[in-house]
This record gives C-alpha cells, sequence and structure tokens, in this order.
C-alpha cells in the first residue's frame, strides 16, 4: 500500500459526504473517474481513423432503507458535487447522519507497468496492427481478409464513503486483437485471437503470433466435419474454454442473483457441487490478468475469492450494499462500466484451479468425443443453470487423438450436472480476456482455466 494522490482532495470529500448524507442514510459514497482510450483498427489493409476518447466526471449514492439514489455529473469541481448532493440528500427524508472520519488515501500496485501506452506514438501502433495483419496473410492464400486491432485505456478512480473509506487505483489495460477470414471452394471460416491484460505496451508490442493464430483457426476450418450428436466425453480448452465456467456458474454466484433467488446456486452454501478435487476462485487481485484492479469501484481491496472447495460451494460474490444484506463481508466485486452507472456485484477473473494432469493425459482417456477448444457466444438460464453454448473451434478425439475439426458444434447441459461431471483437471492455467455484460453495463472480465474434462455431456450437431 501507498500513498496516492486522488481526484478530490479528501477535504472537499467529507464536505460532499456531509452533505449528501444531511437528510439521512445507511451509506453514502463520492466515486470519482479519469479516462484516456484510443483505439485502432486496420481492416483489409485499410487503417481506419484513430479512435481518442477521454473524460472525466463523478457520482454520488446513498442507500437508505434498502433503497439506492444515484446520480452523476461530468465535472468533479466542488461546487458541482455539493450541488448533487443536495439533490440527492432531499431524497432521503431522515435525521442527518455524520460520516466516519476519511482514512488517508491508499493504492495498491498490482501491475508493471514497463512502457506506459501512452509514450507510444500512435505511428508505432499502427506499424503493430499492419504486423498482425501481413502476418496473418502469411499463413496462407486462402486468408481473404484480416481485421487487427490494437485498444489501450488508462483509467483513474478516487472512491470515498461514509464509512471512512477512502481509495484510489490507476488502471491501464493493453488488448491487441485479430480477425482472420479464409475462404476456399466456395467455403468460408473465420478465426478470432486476442491478448490483452493490466500491463503496458510492452505485453503486445512483438505479438504478431495473434495474427499467426487466428489464420491458423480459420484456414482449420476450411477442413472441418459436421459435428457429432450425442452425450459424450468433453475437452474443454484452457483460456477462452473458461466462457463456460464464467457463463454457466460464475453469474449464478454473484450475490444480487442469489439475493433475489434467481440463482440455481441459491441456498447451496455448504453443499457439494462438483468432485474433491475441483476447486475455483474468483480472484480480482492477479497481478497483470485483464479483469484485475487494485480496488474494487466501490473502494474495496480486490481479493482472490475462493468459490468451491475441493468440491463444496463456498462463497458467493459480493459489493457493498448485497453484504451488508446478507451479513457478509464484502470480497470486491462491486463493479461498474463508468461513473455514469451504479456498481454491480460483478466476476473479476475467475477460473478453476490447476489440477495434476496434463491436457494430453485428459485428451488420451477419451475414445470418442469433441475437444472444445473456445466458445463462440451461448445463452444460461441462471435460475436453472441450463445452458447452450455454441463452439467457436473445436476437434473430434478419436481414440485418445485429436482428430479433425468440427463445425456446427453446440453444448448443452445445465451447470450443476457439468460440474458434477468433471472427471480431470489439467495443469495448464491460462487466462483469456473478454468483456462481460451486465445490467446494461460492459466491463473487463478474465476468463480461463485449466484443461478440463467433462466426463459425458450433450454435444449438439449434424452428424450422428
Amino acid at each position: 500500500m501507498a500513498e496516492a494522490s486522488t481526484l478530490v482532495a479528501p477535504d472537499v470529500a467529507e464536505r460532499v459526504l456531509a452533505r449528501l448524507l444531511a437528510h439521512g442514510g445507511e451509506l453514502g459514497e463520492l466515486f470519482c473517474e479519469e479516462r484516456r482510450s484510443l483505439a485502432l483498427v486496420r481492416d483489409d489493409r485499410r487503417l481506419e481513423r484513430p479512435q481518442l476518447g477521454s473524460e472525466r466526471g463523478a457520482c454520488l449514492r446513498i442507500v437508505r432503507d434498502g433503497a439506492t439514489f444515484y446520480g452523476y455529473t461530468d465535472s468533479v469541481s466542488e461546487g458541482e458535487l455539493l450541488a448533487l448532493a443536495a439533490s440527492l440528500a432531499s431524497a432521503a427524508r431522515a435525521g442527518a447522519r455524520t460520516p466516519a472520519p476519511l482514512a488517508a488515501p491508499r493504492q495498491r500496485r498490482l501491475h508493471d507497468v514497463a512502457v506506459a501506452p501512452t509514450a507510444v506514438s500512435i505511428a508505432d501502433k499502427a506499424d503493430l496492427v499492419a504486423r498482425v495483419d501481413e502476418a496473418a496473410r502469411a499463413q496462407g492464400v486462402a486468408v481473404v481478409q484480416v481485421r487487427a486491432g490494437y485498444a489501450e485505456s488508462t483509467r483513474r478512480v478516487a472512491i470515498f464513503n461514509s464509512d471512512g473509506v477512502s481509495a484510489c487505483d490507476e488502471r491501464t489495460r493493453v488488448r491487441l486483437t485479430c480477425q482472420a477470414v479464409a475462404r476456399r471452394d466456395g467455403r468460408t471460416e473465420s478465426g478470432v485471437e486476442t491478448r490483452g491484460g493490466c500491463a503496458g505496451f510492452e505485453l503486445v508490442a512483438d505479438a504478431t503470433d495473434v495474427g499467426e493464430r487466428a489464420a491458423q483457426k480459420a484456414l482449420a476450418l476450411l477442413d472441418a466435419v459436421d459435428a457429432p450428436t450425442g452425450e459424450m466425453p468433453v475437452v474443454v480448452g484452457n483460456g477462452f474454454g473458461g466462457v463456460l465456467l464464467h457463463e454457466a456458474v460464475g453469474h449464478g454466484l454473484e450475490a444480487d442473483a442469489v439475493q433475489k433467488g434467481a440463482s440455481v446456486y441459491a441456498g447451496l452454501l455448504g453443499k457439494r457441487v462438483a468432485p474433491p478435487f475441483v476447486t475455483a476462485y474468483d480472484d480480482g487481485a492477479l497481478a497483470g490478468a485483464w479483469g484485475s484492479d487494485g480496488c474494487d469501484d466501490e473502494g474495496t481491496a480486490t481479493q482472490r475469492t475462493t468459490i468451491i472447495a475441493e468440491g463444496e460451494l463456498v462463497g458467493y460474490l459480493y459489493d457493498l450494499v448485497r453484504a451488508r444484506e446478507a451479513n457478509a463481508a464484502p470480497t470486491g466485486n462491486g463493479r461498474r462500466e463508468s461513473y455514469r452507472h451504479p456498481p454491480l456485484p460483478r466476476m473479476t477473473n475467475t477460473y478453476f484451479a490447476r489440477g495434476d494432469a496434463s491436457p494430453e493425459d485428459l485428451i488420451a482417456g477419451v475414445r470418442r468425443g469433441l475437444y472444445a477448444v473456445s466458445f463462440g457466444g451461448g445463452q444460461v438460464e441462471p435460475a436453472t443453470g441450463d445452458f447452450v453454448f455454441g463452439v467457436s473451434e473445436g476437434y473430434l478425439i478419436e481414440n485418445g487423438r485429436v482428430t479433425a475439426p468440427v463445425r456446427g458444434a453446440t453444448l448443452v447441459g445445465n451447470c450443476l450436472r457439468a460440474l458434477a461431471a468433471i472427471d480431470g483437471i489439467a495443469d495448464d492455467l491460462e487466462i483469456a480476456t473478454g468483456f462481460c455484460g451486465k445490467g446494461g453495463q460492459s466491463v473487463p472480465a478474465g476468463v480461463g482455466q485449466p484443461h478440463v474434462r467433462l466426463r459425458s455431456i450433450t454435444v449438439g450437431g449434424t452428424r450422428a
């Protein structure tokens, strides 16, 4: 922990919080933000106009008797904040509450930034996406279209609340993406690859393999066969394979869904939901990972929260408000897209712990099955846990070996039955980059896992 400067001086924050609670409330909060972003896209060898953005603003929140009063302003000036506080306070209609004295602002530093993105010229970033584009095309003449993109953001936040919390955080993220399209004999397929994290430009400076990998995926699918149908073993890939855990399990563990009774995991705390060798975490403090921050957007320090321990469900993911309702400790999962949005319980980086097998071990144990490397979207019904996911990159497993690529595969199942069907976990944990949508907000979320094998799950395909 280190002393840190904030966007609003602590004495100003104290006056704003006092005005905010002039008519009562269990919790008053001031959230301030300054953000800068850049996005570059090269599409079909043409560089599009760079998208530069910046904004600065703040929001205030009162929580009283289970109701939330919320407002924001595109300013961090004391006058604007006091006016907004007075407006919100008028809705509370109770006796004044004196906020606790603010602690000294503190900031945790979780991520190394060797090369600040702002220190690299736009010309050098354009050269990077051009190299990614050409690396993809170099994989074969069948690669007919490439779209490569680079994005960076730097975000400073400061949070103060009436419990005396005073925290700030500086967040730098970079991300490189490539989508390649391959065509042969009238058949067209595409492949996508990304790399990103909480880091500086050094993370992606030489990552032309992002283009190579995207093109290789597209080329492989040109030779894909129709996916099989029926119940069979499935080995789910590491990295983006974790989308299945994120969607089918993680959302059901967010405290708002649990407290509304809208989650299949409600009431299962302390119950066995997976074999004893299965452990899973949500970890917002994982250094360098895409979904990590020093603190969440309510000022709670991020942490590694065990959600499944040796097969037993042991934790939910809390923001401040839901933690109070449950008489639990907040877990650092109160996240928001920007100061224009109220915080919600959200995942950070969610993943299965490493096992002791190798990916080859898991595949070797399958006579006939599917190797689902990554997913291209899906649907989950949180209240029942039923899901269907499309497999964007998948292969047949025949007699313990990965053979032909497949197209048109889906996985259909129920999250509790899928957890119970896990019969092997490898030791090759990888965290991939994604964006998670919820309540009209999008936030960076890391998805990941080692290779995981499900003993049996329904594969929807077109070939018996």
